[in-house]
């Protein structure tokens, strides 16, 4: 798991990570709620351990449970902290634009990924008009970096020690729950994405779902998530490839763009509130 070895040796850091664990489980179900069974398979944390941390994680408002179907969902604390989370990168609105307009110029779906230190998290899902669509990445959808194009994307746009870092920290999730992505494989396709500027998903996650990537970085140049469009096999022959990773590029640039002035405006409020006047 994400930032485990990173805690090792930490007082209290073994209960927060599982916490957490449970909390990313809980989000990920969505709308539709999950149930303590599930949490526990999907955890592999022991029943007790689960429902003693859920019971903490509700107490501070971050879980709640529905009274008739017992099923627990992320709480309103959850809600207020992704709030402040989005003051502070900026990535809310300008994103939702911009995945939206991926998706009408395409057809097909598009998807706004953010990079969680060695993860990659779907946040943002627009569907086009083409009826055959894949439904391999929903918001919440974890994965490590490579997996997947966005999460390749960000992968690629690392330095190359700190690509080194991500996959040693991702070393037992990939040899556990990837084991179709073996390093070696992982490693190529950063060297490919970085010849190509966007990334190339062939179907490795689910087959028959291909997907092209664009990584997104910060106004200070750290990568902070990637654009993504994914469709069914026959919709991304090599010349639409090219075509929509070109598009992906331009629009991550657009994003890096709104970004730059979000950060511009931050750091000098008074020139914004000269600029409103005018």
């Amino acid at each position: 798991m994400t930032g485990t070895k990173a805690s090792e040796g930490v007082p209290g850091a073994q209960a927060i990570s599982r916490a957490l664990r449970i909390l990313r489980t809980v989000a990920k179900s969505r709308t539709t709620g999950i149930n303590l069974a599930q949490l526990v398979r999907d955890t592999e944390l022991n029943k007790p351990t689960v429902h003693r941390l859920l019971l903490a994680l509700m107490a501070d408002g971050m879980v709640e449970q529905d009274a008739s179907s017992l099923r627990y969902f992320v709480g309103r604390e959850c809600y207020v902290l992704g709030c402040i989370a989005n003051e502070r990168f900026g990535l809310g609105r300008d994103a939702g634009d911009i995945v939206a307009r991926l998706a009408r110029t395409s057809g097909d779906s598009a998807f706004f990924s953010i990079r969680s230190d060695s993860s990659a998290v779907c946040v943002l899902r627009e569907d086009g008009d083409f009826p055959l669509k894949t439904h391999v990445l929903q918001p919440g959808t974890r994965h490590p970096l490579g997996v997947g194009a966005g999460s390749l994307a960000m992968l690629a746009a690392l330095e190359d020690d700190e690509v080194e870092r991500c996959m040693e920290a991702n070393h037992e999730c990939l040899a556990k729950h990837y084991a179709h992505f073996p390093m070696k494989s992982i490693r190529a396709a950063v060297a490919l994405t970085r010849r190509l500027g966007y990334s190339v998903n062939e179907g490795m996650v689910v087959e028959g779902s291909w997907g092209l990537g664009a990584s997104v970085h910060s106004s200070r140049g750290d990568v902070v998530g990637a654009l993504t469009i994914a469709a069914v096999e026959s919709r991304l022959p090599e010349s639409r490839q090219r075509e929509l990773g070109k598009v992906l590029v331009d629009a991550a640039k657009t994003l890096e763009g709104h970004l730059i002035r979000t950060a511009s405006f931050a750091a000098n409020p008074g020139a914004r509130s000269a600029r409103g006047k005018k």
